[in-house]
């Protein structure tokens, strides 16, 4: 069985509760490796969910 939690560590129980989770032998931790953005766009990428743009029209949506 697997079960989420998701965990506000902003407050010291928080932050206790979650130290003392990760000593427990079978409790994996699964962290995201980037902010929400960032790992729906990689797996976007992934399932093809891309379109194609010229280097100069996205460097002027880049910097404008």
């Amino acid at each position: 069985m697997e079960i989420t939690v998701k965990i506000d560590k902003r407050s010291k129980q928080a932050k206790a509760f979650y130290e003392y989770l990760k000593t427990l032998p079978f409790v994996e931790i699964q962290e995201p490796r980037y902010n929400k953005e960032t790992e729906q766009a990689i797996k976007d990428a992934k399932s093809g969910k891309t379109s194609e743009i010229s280097l100069t029209d996205f460097r002027k949506e880049l910097f404008s």
